[in-house]
């Protein structure tokens, strides 16, 4: 490009930065972008990361003083190279495979990149395109202790880029109806509200699957999330990964990444509910470091903290979906609390003695699953299965369930539900 022709371009992109085409707030905003100096170590042996990523964090530094006579164009082409470099690098094979390294790498791109995108233009439908890329920073990219501000960064451009978000979704979703508590098989101890020392003698320690009832009754999202409005509001504008198909086993199983808002209207919508629609299910999500605003309806249950003090290593996952939706009969290798916030699930347990009557899959991915349909033995096809004592529960709104590792279970909805798990050494 000629020297005159881009000191132009370079005044011209500074110049809409700087006079009223990007609100106040957008460079206010800016300010919580990393410093080169902040993720200098993390691209030592990234020479192009280096390069680029230097350019864009002193751009931004330099806009903020309206001192920049950098190429913002150029810069920005240099980061939509990058984000699509890594990408590439992300799924050339399988994910778990995949360097924190080049995961950070493309987080930082992303962020650079939503920050030149809304410099370019502020319209509702590229508010929504940097929503979708700051969500992907986040499922595909690895924002843990990334820099500093990070955190902060992510909750702020979240508020921005959803101010307006709820024109995109003009139909009010229905308040679900409570579920009414019933009387029902349950083939395991109940415990009412144990204490901890209680918890750890009956349950943990004795590694006893147990019903706990009246332990979440102070969580807010017991009254809140059945209002789907709420969820829309709150996490509506967020990409989620989905679910399709009766179950992860089946062939005709598959995954998206979707609008929650969308997901929410197809499975719960007016008329939906009824309809032949594929079931789909949010399941497995760490929706809650998604979206802190959900994570403030709900708490880590102290029995979490019966072999430490610290509950950082908690891991709490999200599993919301409509009427009939499975997890099939697998394992899992740590403790697990699976507290239902509303709606109503049957659930169907094996011990770990009796694993080698269960027909786990023979494949590395499905190892922990097993072949069977729990709710409908099939004798013949698994004779073996006669020997297996199942156990059997209903999980209901407020209820929670401890399962010790590797004790299998069968998770089917009744209704709507949405629960929460929270797995712990």
């Amino acid at each position: 490009m000629p020297v005159l022709q881009q000191e132009k371009e370079s005044q011209s992109w500074s110049k809409n930065a700087n006079c009223g085409n990007v609100k106040a707030s957008l460079l206010e905003l800016s300010k919580l972008l990393p410093h080169f100096v902040d993720i200098e170590e993390l691209l030592e042996n990234e020479v192009e990361a280096r390069y680029v990523l230097k350019r864009a964090a002193d751009y931004f530094e330099k806009l903020q003083l309206e001192s920049s006579r950098e190429n913002g164009k150029e810069v920005s082409y240099l980061v939509q190279a990058l984000v699509d470099k890594n990408w590439e690098r992300i799924h050339s094979g399988h994910f778990s495979c995949v360097s924190l390294t080049i995961r950070k790498i493309y987080a930082l791109g992303c962020y650079f990149k939503i920050f030149f995108l809304l410099l370019e233009k502020s319209s509702l439908e590229q508010h929504e395109q940097c929503s979708t890329i700051l969500d992907e920073a986040q499922l595909l990219g690895c924002t843990d202790s990334l820099y500093v501000k990070c955190s902060e960064l992510q909750a702020a451009l979240m508020k921005y880029l959803d101010v307006d978000a709820t024109k995109m979704s003009p139909t009010p979703l229905p308040v679900l109806d409570a579920v009414q508590r019933r009387v029902s098989r349950c083939d395991i101890p109940q415990l009412d509200a144990p204490s901890i020392i209680e918890f750890r003698a009956n349950c943990y320690d004795a590694l006893q699957p147990t019903l706990l009832l009246n332990t979440i009754n102070h969580w807010s999202a017991l009254r809140k999330w059945r209002d789907l409005n709420y969820l829309l509001k709150v996490a509506g504008n967020r990409t989620v990964p989905i679910e399709i198909g009766s179950n992860y086993t089946s062939d005709e199983w598959s995954q998206q990444l979707v609008k929650l808002r969308d997901f929410l209207y197809r499975q719960f919508g007016e008329g939906n509910q009824t309809a032949n629609l594929n079931v789909e299910y949010l399941a497995q999500h760490e929706l809650f470091s998604q979206i802190p605003a959900l994570k403030a309806d709900i708490s880590v249950p102290d029995y979490c903290t019966v072999s430490a003090d610290d509950t950082s290593t908690v891991d709490i996952k999200a599993w919301l979906g409509p009427k009939n939706t499975i997890s099939p009969m697998h394992t899992d290798s740590k403790h697990n609390l699976l507290c239902q916030v509303f709606g109503s699930k049957r659930i169907i347990l094996a011990a770990p003695k009796d694993t080698e009557n269960l027909y786990a899959h023979e494949t590395e991915f499905l190892g922990n699953t097993s072949q069977i349909d729990a709710a409908n033995l099939d004798f013949e096809s698994f004779p073996l299965l006669r020997r297996v004592r199942f156990y059997e529960l209903l999980l209901q709104p407020g209820d929670c369930l401890y399962l010790p590792p590797k004790w299998w279970h069968y998770v089917r909805s009744d209704t709507p539900s949405f629960s929460v798990s929270f797995w712990f050494e």
